[in-house]
């Protein structure tokens, strides 16, 4: 048996870095993008987990490059930082969640990674295919991690929080055993948060332990610039009135000096912080202090609800961090942590004046998007035919 001897939640960082924007869903062409700068510096800057999928193009072999870099290895063992990936969607309408494709992808993550293990590996987008076919992927899944130890943890992703919370109570129900995560995205944003007020209590209740929010610009939809357009084409599913209503917003943000996609970030990364701190964790929340591995206890004690973020530009990553960590310096004992990581004990006080004006101008821009309020867009949308599978031949050993 190779089963992980703590919960997810003990050591899970509550900031993880994504990878869905080294995609050309999200950027023009991604091996463009200072994609190893972006990975070494946000390990430098304290970040301890990267999420990533084989559906996510160049994705996972663009992080296993920069992770395989002297720098790298050289200053971050293994043991520091999470991997977590994905199997069972192959492309836009392809999905195989059967055993052979499971043990094959995780084989492939395994090598484009450049490591020995796993430490959480999620069946994708969830609502594509049958619970059968979910049920079969994740015994497969734990089969793994208890045979070999190349998985750590086990859980589920996708979009719908009806289906995802109908999943894990079928998992519970079928298996006994609880899943270890649930991700969903774009379901708690300033437009959306119904991964809160429909899903916590029912993902809790089936014994899921942490429950990371992606996505908490909406698929960036809630920026200045509107939804993102990369190689593939304008691909966000957001009705054109819903658009509408988010570049109403921003422009309201515009005539008060503020941009919309700041706001929406910091309400979006505070509030699940807070709300979500019931499936959160206690792993190293990059405070900031410098080189330095650090726990929960150390920024206020408490679980914090997780949130994954993705950056296209060291920019983005550098704006993202600043924020992050201006909400850390606003917890209890943020103080103490503002000071030790040089940032000042003034930032206690200041972070909690901007909570209160982030939560003022959300409650505006909420007003703005009106009837769009936890609309949530159809997945698969109501045009979706599966891609018959092809015949496949794997060179798979038997993990």
């Amino acid at each position: 048996m190779n089963r992980a001897s703590h919960p997810l939640s003990s050591l899970l960082p509550p900031l993880i870095c994504g990878t869905a924007t080294f995609n050309s869903q999200y950027n023009p062409d991604p091996y463009a993008l200072p994609t190893t700068g972006i990975v070494h510096r946000a390990l430098s800057l304290g970040i301890r987990a990267f999420d990533t999928s084989p559906y996510y193009g160049p994705a996972e072999e663009l992080l296993g490059q920069a992770l395989g870099t002297p720098f790298v290895l050289d200053n971050f063992p293994r043991r520091d930082f999470f991997l977590l990936t994905k199997v069972g969607r192959i492309g836009g309408s392809e999905f195989d969640y059967s055993a052979p494709w499971v043990r094959y992808s995780v084989q492939r993550s395994l090598k484009r990674l450049k490591t020995n293990y796993l430490d959480v590996v999620y069946c994708h987008d969830v609502e594509f295919v049958s619970p059968p076919e979910v049920l079969i992927a994740v015994n497969e899944l734990r089969r793994i991690r208890d045979e070999t130890g190349a998985i750590k943890y086990v859980g589920i992703s996708g979009y719908p929080v009806k289906v995802l919370c109908e999943m894990a109570e079928m998992i519970l129900r079928e298996t006994g055993e609880p899943l270890d995560a649930v991700m969903s995205y774009a379901n708690f944003t300033l437009q959306n948060t119904m991964l809160s007020s429909e899903a916590l209590l029912r993902l809790k209740a089936a014994g899921v332990d942490a429950v990371p929010n992606a996505s908490p610009l909406g698929m960036g939809m809630l920026r200045r610039g509107g939804v993102p357009v990369g190689g593939q084409g304008d691909f966000h599913p957001a009705p054109r009135g819903l658009r509408d209503a988010v570049l109403a917003a921003s422009e309201w943000c515009d005539a008060r000096n503020e941009k919309l996609e700041v706001i929406a970030i910091r309400f979006a990364l505070e509030t699940w912080m807070r709300e979500g701190s019931a499936v959160g964790s206690m792993g190293d929340p990059a405070s900031g202090i410098p080189w330095r591995r650090e726990t929960i206890e150390q920024v206020g004690g408490a679980k914090l609800g997780v949130s994954v973020i993705g950056v296209s530009s060291l920019e983005e990553l550098k704006e993202t961090m600043r924020v992050w960590r201006s909400i850390l310096d606003g917890l209890d004992g943020g103080q103490a942590t503002a000071i030790a990581s040089g940032r000042g004990s003034s930032d206690h006080d200041w972070s909690l004046r901007r909570k209160r004006q982030v939560l003022e101008l959300a409650h505006g821009i909420r007003k703005i998007v009106g009837p769009w309020i936890d609309f949530a867009w159809p997945s698969p949308d109501p045009g979706y035919v599966r891609t018959a599978e092809p015949e496949k031949e794997l060179e798979v050993s038997r993990l």
